[in-house]
């Protein structure tokens, strides 16, 4: 019960983003700093099948992550203001894996179970999670 309540209170903490704000976070995380409009032509340049965001889509998603917390403004370049990300991919990801677990009830081995059979997981992926485990197990044990 515990680790659930950790769990929580942890997700709490950070920021929720959606799938279009992720789409803008990625690019924002790989250049460093975009305006509005380098973003919106980025995405709709971008080599994914999914449909284009429109300009003032893009405007709206950087103003609700700005609003979160997300992104700031870090400068402007003529009329355009300049966004950078203020939270990492990791701890971005971290909070989605960590809802993705809220959803297992906080255990691990139902999504693990999952990725082993539709494939995702693999032995080298099992052997590399053993590590990161011994290397944790290590840091917890009181010496």
């Amino acid at each position: 019960m515990t680790r659930v309540v950790d769990l929580v209170s942890h997700m709490m903490s950070q920021p929720k983003l959606s799938k279009q704000e992720f789409r803008v976070m990625e690019f924002l995380w790989t250049c460093k700093e975009a305006s509005i409009r380098e973003i919106a032509e980025a995405l709709a340049i971008g080599d994914s099948p999914r449909r284009p965001l429109a300009y003032t889509t893009v405007q709206t998603v950087v103003y609700r992550l700005e609003e979160k917390g997300v992104v700031r403004r870090s400068g402007k370049v003529g009329n355009f203001h300049v966004f950078a990300p203020v939270v990492s991919r990791d701890k971005a990801q971290r909070r989605l894996l960590d809802d993705l677990l809220g959803f297992f009830g906080g255990k691990g081995k139902l999504v693990m179970a999952h990725l082993i059979e539709s494939g995702e997981l693999t032995l080298d992926d099992v052997k590399e999670a053993e590590g990161l485990l011994k290397q944790s197990a290590k840091r917890r044990k009181p010496q």
